[in-house]
């Protein structure tokens, strides 16, 4: 098996092509080598037959009495030598004397050649044995007569060793052959392999590294690389995938965030684009309120627990996230519990722990202008974030706060404008004091509790307890088209006057209309909430009111909601034609006109809520 490691495969791969190399080179040098000694031995072999025929030729040169004068002498060197030669390859080792080497040359037969030499030498033993017989009984003629009598045989048998050494030689030289074949297409086998294995692990995911690259410089953002393998290759893709899906969700997120008309939307997107470039189970904006001492959090949106509440604020002085928003320099904790110890003053880190957040990103957005705020990232595992979090935090967090900014002033400006529409229809009436601004919170108090408890809990979330807050001094804005003459009328209206004074929910849902087909030419819409409060807070639940007469659950929430805030205001306000009545006389009514001119859940959500509809009361009341 081959490491993962591409570095590594090539070293691999390399070590294996030069060991297999270097074992074939060395093999058949090795074998070359032992054939030159098997020249040597054929050599020998040779020189034995040559020394048959040898003295065959001088005992029959010796018989004619043509050279008689060192006979016996030569046929002892000639015996001598034989013998050398047959003993040394006997005894299989070669003497220095017999090879003109430095050394002894030690020798190994396969069993044809044995078996030759074996008998070789049997034969020469005969034939010596006979030789010194025949000279001792007859001298030297004798011996002359017996080696021709018998030489025939020992040339034959000492050419058939030479032969049998012949085709041993041919046999190992043949093996060396097949050796050489098989080794030289072993190498083939391994190159081809090795060939298949690049293609496989570096060709081929290189060339599809390089056609995503291409791709995603064509604007193929998101596009995803098959991980072949864990080597670098293998890494290099797992690197770009990250890279793709980071710019495929910076892309979204430039894209969804500067498609937002609201801080929700903005952050909702934020949310969703984040949480594949890091940890994240919560995520809040803080902003300072108008005195500077206080941070407040703004929005937030999770899919853990609710670490605040919207809206709900924290101490600033002394706090590590207020230090964040002055220094402009992110913020990163790795172990809440260790940061709400440490500092007593960390309001917010100590709600976020008590949440299950154990540890946290902050980042400010904006800069020395008027806006800015903190993002909040939490999550709900410790040191989850790091250098790299931040780092792209660094690159996108112009881009981030410049869309927040963006919606956030957008938005706080067209309410500002609507509002002071409805101001202005507020002011038409001057005896109406802080109205607005207590039948807002009313209404945002019954909503919140409605949210918390009964029927609609979990069907009620943050986004529209603050809308209903924000558009509900809306709900008269149709009066500025309602004349002075029955606007300020001191006495009853008669019965058309009653009608155009009826008109007023049309007229205010038709402006708000028209506002929203503005913001929606321009990509937006934000008016939705305050068009069903303006056009329905008339209606009553058991379908007697106007302008549609509607009934039940057919008069949207939100105006239910308002419909029964507005009226307890009005009879807690002091008016001209009236005296304010106590919250305990208005609450009886409320309750009485339950199912009748109110949506009981709306009431008993009132009922339930007294204590904080008394704080506002106490604080805002109309004197």
């Amino acid at each position: 098996m081959l490491p993962r490691s591409l570095n590594a495969q090539l070293r691999a791969s390399m070590l294996l092509l030069f060991v297999v190399s270097a074992g074939s080179v060395g093999f058949t040098l090795y074998e070359l080598d032992l054939r030159k000694h098997d020249y040597v031995i054929l050599n020998l072999s040779g020189q034995l037959h040559a020394i048959a025929r040898t003295i065959g030729e001088q005992s029959l040169r010796y018989r004619e009495g043509v050279d008689d004068s060192r006979y016996e002498e030569a046929i002892a060197d000639q015996s001598k030598r034989y013998e050398l030669i047959v003993s040394s390859l006997s005894n299989r080792l070669l003497e220095p004397e017999l090879t003109g080497r430095s050394d002894p040359l030690t020798c190994s037969w396969d069993e044809q050649s044995i078996g030759q030499l074996n008998l070789t030498a049997t034969t020469w033993r005969e034939f010596r044995q006979g030789m010194e017989v025949a000279q001792l009984a007859g001298g030297s003629r004798a011996m002359a007569d017996y080696i021709i009598a018998n030489e025939a045989h020992l040339i034959t048998v000492s050419g058939n060793l030479s032969g049998a050494f012949q085709s041993m030689m041919e046999g190992k030289m043949r093996l060396i052959a097949l050796y050489d074949k098989i080794a030289l297409g072993g190498l083939v086998m391994i190159i081809v392999v090795l060939l298949t294995l690049f293609t496989l692990t570096f060709s081929r995911p290189l060339r599809s590294t390089l056609e995503g690259i291409n791709r995603i410089t064509q604007g193929e953002f998101g596009f995803q690389l098959t991980v072949e393998g864990n080597n670098e290759i293998g890494q290099i893709a797992k690197a770009f995938n990250t890279l793709s899906c980071r710019l495929y969700s910076l892309f979204r997120l430039s894209e969804r965030i500067n498609s937002a008309s609201t801080v929700e939307e903005s952050l909702r997107f934020v949310f969703d684009e984040f949480r594949s470039l890091l940890p994240l189970q919560w995520v809040g904006m803080l902003t300072r309120d108008a005195s500077g001492e206080l941070l407040v959090l703004d929005r937030c949106y999770a899919e853990g627990k609710k670490v605040a509440a919207e809206g709900e604020s924290f101490a600033a002085e002394g706090s590590l996230l207020i230090q964040a928003l002055e220094q402009g320099k992110p913020l990163q904790l790795d172990d809440l519990v260790t940061v709400a110890s440490e500092n007593p003053q960390a309001q917010f880190a100590s709600r976020l722990r008590e949440a299950g957040y154990h540890s946290a990103l902050i980042y400010p957005l904006g800069g020395k202008g008027e806006w800015s705020a903190l993002l909040v990232f939490a999550a709900q595992e410790s040191g989850a974030y790091n250098r790299d979090h931040l780092e792209l935090l660094d690159n996108i967090a112009g881009q981030v706060g410049n869309s927040f900014e963006r919606t956030v002033v957008t938005e706080n400006l067209v309410i500002s404008a609507i509002s002071g529409l409805a101001k202005l229809a507020e002011s038409r009436d001057p005896e109406t004091g802080d109205h607005l601004l207590r039948m807002a919170r009313y209404s945002a108090i019954i909503a919140e509790e409605m949210r918390r408890e009964g029927p609609y809990a979990g069907k009620i979330d943050g986004d529209l307890v603050r809308d209903i807050l924000r558009f509900a001094p809306m709900h008269d804005i149709g009066k500025v088209g309602i004349e002075d003459r029955i606007l300020l009328k001191p006495s009853q209206l008669d019965g058309d006057e009653r009608r155009e004074m009826e008109l007023h929910p049309l007229i205010g849902a038709e402006v708000l209309r028209r506002c929203d087909a503005q913001m929606k030419a321009v990509g937006h819409s934000m008016f939705q909430i305050g068009i069903e409060i303006a056009e329905a807070h008339h209606e009553k639940f058991d379908g007697s009111g106007y302008p549609h007469g509607l009934k039940g659950e057919d008069i949207p929430l939100t105006a239910r909601i308002v419909a029964a805030a507005d009226v307890f205001d009005a009879l807690t306000s002091r008016r001209p034609y009236k005296e304010a009545w106590s919250v305990e006389s208005a609450l009886k009514v409320m309750a009485d006109e339950a199912g009748k001119h109110f949506d009981p859940e709306v009431v008993a959500a009132l009922m339930r809520a007294q204590a904080k509809i008394k704080d506002v009361y106490d604080k805002h009341r109309h004197v």
